[in-house]
C-alpha cells in the first residue's frame, strides 16, 4: 500500500529510534493520510484519492 500524498507528494520520513542504551533501530514516519471523494472538475464526477490532512486544512482538494 503506497503511502504518498495524491494533492502534495508527501511521502514517508526515515530515520533512527534512538533509546536512551543509543542502540539505534531504523524507522518510518508515514504522513496522516485520509481516503476522501474529490471532484475531478466538471459535473458530478468524483474520485477516492489519498489525501494528508494538511493538504485537506490548507484547502488544496475540493471535496
Amino acid at each position: 500500500m503506497s503511502s504518498v500524498c495524491e494533492a502534495c507528494g508527501k511521502r514517508p520520513g526515515f530515520g533512527n529510534n534512538v533509546p536512551w542504551s543509543k542502540k539505534k533501530t531504523r524507522r518510518r514516519w508515514n504522513p496522516n493520510l485520509q481516503s476522501v471523494r474529490i471532484s475531478t472538475g466538471s459535473g458530478d464526477n468524483h474520485r477516492r484519492a489519498k489525501v494528508c490532512t494538511s493538504c485537506l486544512k490548507a484547502g488544496k482538494v475540493a471535496r
